[in-house]
């Protein structure tokens, strides 16, 4: 993993789930968020760990990856 890299997994923080770097908040609970019809500043709302840069680049990263056929560039 990148220093930089918008998603940490590690076995110590939340049992390995996909998290925002330096949170302890599922990347799920974003894309759950917008599949609910929640907006970007509801999330941030509840979940004030997470900044909007943060979130900027899990969708960038996600863009890539579909882009990609699943492969990190």
């Amino acid at each position: 993993m990148a220093t930089n890299d918008p998603i940490l997994i590690d076995p110590d923080v939340q049992g390995g789930t996909p998290c925002f770097a330096g949170t302890r908040v599922p990347v799920r609970s974003l894309f759950d968020a917008i599949k609910h019809g929640r907006s970007v500043d509801y999330f941030l709302a509840q979940f004030p760990a997470v900044r909007r840069d943060q979130i900027d680049a899990v969708l960038d990263r996600a863009n890539e990856m579909v882009a990609t056929g699943g492969h990190a560039a």
